[in-house]
């Protein structure tokens, strides 16, 4: 089936966000503040998370049914907002669209490597994220001199999504995930998976204040402003009162992804539409 073409687009068009889940409401609330002026269609893919224990193929299969359904939403750029589909699907896809299209790796890796002092950076995520090693391709592109030490953390998805974000259990669990990362010697570390800036504070208190924190997400919104304004899209006019500025779908569960999802924006969210994902 072959992806919908858009033609060109109003600059009053929305942006197209997606993730597996919530984690990608992190780069949302980012984009919200960061280009206020921007619409944004958000679709969490909650039927089908986690992705960070899938395959490159069925990865690459639901991004694609995705990003369909958002071209369908007149979107005029997609933000990747899951590291996992940033990794496996966004270089095969992207060359697909006429629109543009960002992930969260690169803006990340490339401040990652700005950053360090030592020449150490370590990398938490998703089983896939770390498998894929993608962080380390585009860091040692920059400086191949930069060791790149990758860490799964496959158990920080569910406590973030069961909202224990200050808890004892996420203090033992990332104590033992970061142990051997801190071991090494790191200066600098990226939050190489959407839901961990929600544990932000844990992860400072265990890695320590002379550890650099990269949020890609934050990197991400600064980055996808620079790429709209290059490309003649970036909306400068005030959005006015009653506008529908922020629509939310998900794949399932749509009453626990509003209760999550209004734990951490300052935008309330009334509604989250469930769409058939599999149709498209």
């Amino acid at each position: 089936m072959e992806l919908i073409k858009n033609k060109e687009m109003p600059k009053d068009a929305p942006i197209g966000v997606f993730d597996s889940g919530v984690g990608g409401l992190t780069v949302a609330r980012e984009i919200m503040r960061q280009i206020p002026n921007e619409k944004i269609i958000y679709f969490g893919d909650t039927a089908r998370v986690p992705y960070g224990s899938k395959s490159k193929e069925t990865i690459t299969k639901y991004a694609r049914q995705i990003v369909r359904f958002l071209q369908g939403q007149n979107v005029k750029a997609i933000v990747v907002a899951c590291n996992t589909a940033s990794a496996y699907a966004l270089e095969e896809i992207e060359k697909e669209l006429d629109i543009p299209m960002l992930g969260v790796v690169k803006p990340g890796a490339k401040v990652a490597a700005e950053t360090t002092k030592n020449g150490n950076i370590g990398v938490i995520g998703t089983e896939g994220t770390i498998g894929s090693r993608i962080y380390s391709t585009y860091i040692n592109k920059i400086n191949p001199e930069i060791k790149v030490i990758g860490k799964a953390c496959p158990l920080f998805v569910p406590l973030v999504e069961e909202g224990l974000w200050e808890d004892p259990v996420t203090d033992e669990i990332a104590t033992r995930y970061l142990g051997s990362l801190i071991d090494s010697g790191i200066d600098t570390l990226i939050l190489g998976c959407t839901h961990y800036p929600l544990i932000r504070s844990t992860l400072r208190k265990i890695v320590g204040e002379g550890v650099t924190l990269v949020n890609p997400a934050y990197e991400t919104a600064r980055e996808l402003k620079e790429l709209l304004e290059e490309e003649n899209l970036l909306n400068r006019e005030e959005q006015g009162l009653g506008t529908e500025r922020y629509r939310f779908y998900v794949s399932d569960m749509a009453d626990k992804f509003r209760t999550f999802a209004n734990s951490i924006l300052k935008y309330g969210i009334l509604s989250a539409k469930t769409i058939h994902i599999e149709n498209y």
